[in-house]
């Protein structure tokens, strides 16, 4: 099969590989969408840790079952699926108590083992989720991230009526933006540098907009997302928590990266800062969300390349051109 090989950092390449087989409980499926994202570029330029070498990338992805294994009883062959691309071990600590997104020995589909930037992907039948006949797969492919988001919501107060400033009007942040209205914020406001990135979010879900958060008519939010991983957003959205409020991280920034914040003002407006990292018991209710519309899904996907074109796609991501980019491998 036709696959793209990222063989070391910085070096990747359209290649013949063998076709996968399924292992027992296992199915082999035939993406036609995979998504691009920040993760991919992380570990085209060698900064994601956990990846080895060589690796096919490939973690947002929709298709079709080609293949079952021997065990397999839900699925069966022409089963149009969303994939999770979480591997839990099952026996850590975290995984014991329900948290397997920070499992021990956490795996992921298209970022330590062979992903979906190919003809063919293996994923565990357990990982497979069903979608739609009339759910094209260009939205099946949307579904991970919108499950990232979704665990991020879980993770946040969820009180009806509240205010919410969402940094970054990327993928991430529209679909926070666009779940925050969903969920009743009282209004949603939206920073990012990229005007252009700015009109889509005020079409999709904010009620305010700006480049910069000084620009915005209120001072301080009850809720504050960081969908960018920069530390200069990540230190100005500390300071836009009104007291008793919420911010969370959920871009994600450089490892070694460091932000600056007062102790002080956390303790004494009883600030929660809280994480988000990727999908817990969230892709599911993806699923469904994706199938009654509850976000936009064509406005999102603006681009899609044909396997031997996922170079043009990384430039187009790290020139900030479109919003979801997508590679179909059989193409």
């Amino acid at each position: 099969m036709r696959a793209l090989v990222v063989n070391e950092p910085g070096q990747y390449s359209v290649e013949r590989v063998e076709d996968p087989a399924p292992g027992p409980r296992e199915v082999v499926v035939a993406p036609s969408a995979v998504g691009v994202c920040g993760t991919d570029l992380h570990i085209l330029d060698g900064e994601f840790a956990p990846t080895p070498y060589p690796i096919i990338p490939g973690h947002e992805f929709a298709g079709t079952v080609v293949a079952v294994g021997s065990e397999v009883t839900g699925l069966a062959v022409d089963d149009r699926v969303a994939v999770d691309p979480s591997l839990f071990c099952g026996e850590c600590a975290k995984c014991a108590v329900g948290r397997g997104n920070l499992c021990a020995s956490w795996n992921a589909i298209g970022v330590t083992t062979p992903g979906a930037a190919a003809e063919f992907a293996v994923a565990p039948a357990a990982s497979c989720h069903r979608i739609p006949d009339t759910m094209p797969f260009a939205h099946g492919a949307l579904v991970e991230p919108l499950s990232c988001a979704v665990h991020g919501f879980d993770l946040l107060p969820g009180r009806v009526g509240e205010h919410y400033l969402v940094y970054g009007a990327g993928t991430m942040g529209l679909l926070m933006a666009q779940l925050a209205r969903s969920a009743g914020a009282a209004s949603v406001s939206v920073v990012d540098p990229n005007t252009d990135r700015l009109a889509v979010a005020e079409r999709l879900a904010a009620d305010a907009v700006a480049p910069g958060a000084d620009a915005l008519d209120r001072t301080d939010w009850e809720v504050v997302v960081d969908c960018t991983g920069v530390v200069d957003a990540i230190e100005d959205g500390l300071t836009r928590v009104a007291r008793g409020g919420t911010f969370q991280v959920f871009g994600v920034a450089p490892a070694e990266a460091t932000a600056t914040f007062s102790p002080f003002r956390v303790y004494n407006d009883e600030v929660t800062v809280v994480g988000s990292m990727a999908v817990l018991h969230s892709y599911g209710r993806a699923v469904d969300l994706m199938a009654k519309g509850a976000v936009d899904a064509d406005a999102m996907v603006t681009d899609t390349f044909a396997l031997a074109d996922y170079g043009a796609a990384i430039d187009a991501f790290r020139a900030g051109r479109g919003r979801k980019l997508q590679v179909d491998p059989q193409k």
